[in-house]
């Protein structure tokens, strides 16, 4: 046996911030093994203080011992040198300068802006469990905060880590549903105990662009990202950083919620995304008797759409109905997404056929640079 079969089993460990193997990360040091079975692998990590330390080594080890002839193993952390540092960034942004955005015009990853005209409609939640339940298929998926003054989503995903520092690139944390994780940025991460955001309109602007710019999100699938509510400045310049988004508006069957809820969407078309539906949270709350008690009324959904229809001049859907649900609101408070944990409550279904929806949505080739060549 040779050190290549403990690089084969190593190549199975998968970095949990970078979520790319150790071998391909260049994270593998020093590999040797003895006549007698004993390994001995170095392995470097990114920066020090790396929070996965502790992980990477444990799966690696293991990995080592699963190899066919290794009787006992020893792993040794390091960490890069500045040289390795900068040739794994440049191996990550796959030849793109550093700042670039990687979700311009000619993206292949299908972009989501989650918005709502007022708080308090559930939007986030909704958000949240849409991130995880397209997680859940499969999917590789990023979720930005973009509610910098109301964040809550790393709350709603019971993420308490805090990004990862590589120089100027910033490692996302990952919430571990699904096959890749879902990746996950918030203004949140970086503040301590809780404190206000008091920016400005510049400010917010810098804070989102690095969200997109100086993250490593790698090759995504989708991208949701949480609009704060309303029409301000951070709808702005997501809309002019994201040009090839599509809007999805959360109302709930209130009439007056509906009317500010057109206002989000039209925020959308007036910065060059489309209205891809409309999502009624709140429809109704099932009694007993199985019948539905429409607490905030009914049509608000179907109206928002009809409205926005006229707006766009094509038509606009209503993509789901979601039911009142006390363990979809339980599970937000507790970090734990109904999706994931009761995907049979009635809520959790209704999200998770939205995100089919979602999912069925294929994005336009036309016009974009596929990154092929012909000989």
């Amino acid at each position: 046996m040779t050190t290549s079969a403990i690089l084969q089993s190593l190549s199975k460990v998968i970095d949990p911030e970078l979520r790319l193997p150790l071998t391909e990360l260049d994270m593998v040091g020093e590999v040797s093994l003895t006549a007698e079975g004993i390994a001995s692998v170095v392995i470097k990590l990114t920066v020090v203080g790396c929070p996965a330390s502790a992980r990477i080594e444990s799966e690696a080890l293991a990995a080592v011992l699963s190899t066919p002839g290794v009787e006992s193993a020893s792993i040794s952390m390091t960490v890069m040198s500045q040289i390795e540092r900068d040739a794994l960034k440049t191996k990550l942004r796959a030849g793109k300068p550093p700042k670039f955005n990687p979700f311009g015009p000619d993206t292949l990853t299908r972009v989501y802006l989650v918005g709502s005209g007022k708080g308090g409609v559930g939007k986030s939640s909704v958000t949240a469990n849409l991130a995880v339940s397209l997680a859940q298929q499969g999917y590789r998926v990023g979720l930005v905060d973009a509610d910098i003054f109301g964040f809550s989503i790393p709350g709603q995903l019971g993420l308490t880590d805090k990004p990862t520092r590589v120089d100027e690139m910033i490692l996302p944390p990952v919430s571990m549903v699904g096959q890749h994780g879902l990746k996950v940025i918030s203004i949140g991460m970086f503040l301590e105990d809780n404190k206000p955001v008091a920016w400005r309109g510049p400010m917010l602007h810098r804070a989102i662009e690095q969200f997109l710019c100086d993250v490593y999100w790698g090759d995504l699938d989708f991208l949701l990202v949480d609009l704060p509510p309303g029409t301000g400045d951070v709808a702005i310049s997501l809309g002019q950083l994201l040009p090839t988004a599509k809007t999805i508006v959360v109302t709930t069957p209130q009439v007056a919620a509906a009317e500010v809820a057109e206002r989000s969407g039209s925020v959308g078309l007036q910065t060059g995304q489309s209205v891809f539906g409309v999502i009624e949270n709140m429809s109704w709350l099932v009694q007993p008797d199985g019948s539905k008690f429409e607490l905030f009324g009914a049509g608000g959904g179907q109206a928002v759409a009809d409205r926005l229809a006229k707006v766009a001049g094509a038509p606009v859907a209503v993509l789901g109905q979601i039911p009142i649900s006390i363990v979809l609101r339980e599970g937000s408070d507790a970090g734990q997404p109904v999706v994931a944990f009761h995907p049979d409550d009635a809520a959790a279904e209704a999200i998770a056929d939205i995100a089919k929806k979602i999912a069925a949505d294929k994005i336009g080739l036309a016009g974009k640079k596929l990154g092929l060549s012909i000989n």
